[in-house]
């Protein structure tokens, strides 16, 4: 797990954003992430799917751990309707993202996404640092039905393939 550092007086802002990212469901915002080929990719894109939005950092084992964990999840449900994306928080113009993605192989989209634009996404403010991975939950309508940062119980280390594959289950029992 690894956290971007924040200031004392970003602490009220970061708890306040913690709080407004854990009210769901709600209606997704839109991210797009840059795909290494030039091409896009949305969330919007994949209404009528259940879409898991992760955001990581390529370095950190925490992440690549969920990036395992989502693999083996979009493999077994994708046929069902599950899209899994994911947003490789870039630190600099440099990234590893291409090292990252040939040395995992994820079955889904992986591209890159500015830390602000993440931030968006989750609903914390752009300036606040939060621990990675970020997961996002997103039914077949469109609405965020879980939302949750590293630090989240949700994210647990042992705890979290159980807790990921409950909600994707949850998500694709409901009606279309």
């Amino acid at each position: 797990m690894r956290v971007f550092r924040f200031s004392v007086p970003l602490l009220t802002l970061a708890l306040a954003a913690t709080l407004s990212a854990a009210s769901v469901p709600k209606v997704s915002r839109d991210v797009t992430i840059n795909l290494p080929s030039g091409g896009q990719v949305t969330v919007s894109q994949y209404r009528g799917k259940v879409v898991v939005a992760a955001m990581i950092l390529t370095t950190c084992p925490h992440c690549q751990a969920t990036t395992r964990i989502l693999s083996s999840m979009q493999k077994e449900f994708g046929p069902r309707g599950l899209q899994v994306i994911e947003g490789a928080i870039v630190q600099s113009q440099s990234s590893d993202l291409a090292d990252f993605i040939k040395n995992f192989s994820p079955p889904f989209p992986v591209g890159a996404i500015a830390y602000e634009n993440a931030a968006r996404f989750m609903g914390f403010e752009p300036t606040s640092r939060h621990y990675v991975p970020f997961l996002t939950f997103v039914d077949r309508k469109g609405n965020i039905r879980g939302q949750y940062d590293g630090k989240a119980e949700f994210n647990d280390e042992n705890n979290e393939a159980k807790n990921i594959r409950d909600m994707i289950v949850k998500l694709l029992a409901e009606k279309k």
